[in-house]
């Protein structure tokens, strides 16, 4: 509410002052021959040109150029106030005034376009890089498949300088066995039948394969039956 408050008294001036430059080019048109719409074209052709004029050179661009067409339609409303207070005679225009106003709305169209459809700068990127990221180390490479690998041996443990050479081990013999009376009686018998039937007495090997005994068990029969 306070700044509305504040603002109160610039608006109501700028709407007072707006609807007297207005109306004073109005006038300057209606006088030079402008009727009907044409007269209240002109005055929203200055304004708007002026306010165009104006809004460019808030921007910050194209300043020179604003400052031109700003001036060249702040001096037509300024002109159109001070024709109107009564220094010509708005009966009789001046030929220089018709020129004016009928000129005018190709100056406002040119100066409109200008500060329309000026290019803009662009904005500049900023000089400083931005800031990088540390490289990751590179990786080590692979060994090649065609070298060589390095094979590490064990140390081998010393050998003691006395060591005794080691004595080659002894076989060891079978404890006989005794066999069973009753395998060598059965024994006897098959010897017994053999001879008969061959008419020479058993050999190991026959005496082994008839008894189903290991070859050390038939040699020890074997003893017993001669």
């Amino acid at each position: 509410m306070k700044r509305l408050s504040h603002r109160d008294p610039v608006l109501v001036q700028a709407v007072i002052a707006g609807a007297l430059s207005f109306a004073h080019l109005h006038d300057i048109a209606q006088a030079t021959g402008q009727d009907g719409w044409k007269g209240w074209a002109y005055p929203i052709s200055v304004d708007l040109l002026l306010v165009a004029a104006w809004r460019r050179l808030r921007s910050g661009h194209g300043v020179r150029l604003a400052w031109v067409w700003f001036l060249v339609a702040l001096t037509t409303s300024l002109g159109a106030n001070v024709a109107t207070a009564g220094f010509l005679d708005l009966a009789h225009p001046p030929a220089w005034l018709r020129m004016l106003v009928a000129g005018w709305p190709a100056a406002a169209f040119l100066g409109g376009t200008l500060l329309a459809h000026t290019p803009q700068p662009l904005a500049a990127e900023p000089t400083h890089e931005p800031a990088r990221a540390p490289l990751a180390p590179a990786p080590e490479p692979a060994p090649s498949i065609t070298e060589p690998q390095k094979v590490i041996e064990p140390p081998r443990p010393e050998r003691q300088e006395h060591q005794e050479p080691d004595s080659d081990p002894q076989p060891v013999k079978p404890v006989p066995v005794a066999p069973p009376a009753a395998l060598v009686a059965h024994a006897r018998k098959l010897a017994d039948t053999h001879k008969a039937t061959t008419g020479q007495p058993i050999d190991i090997d026959t005496l082994r394969a008839r008894l189903g005994v290991p070859a050390s068990m038939a040699e020890a029969i074997a003893t017993q039956l001669t």
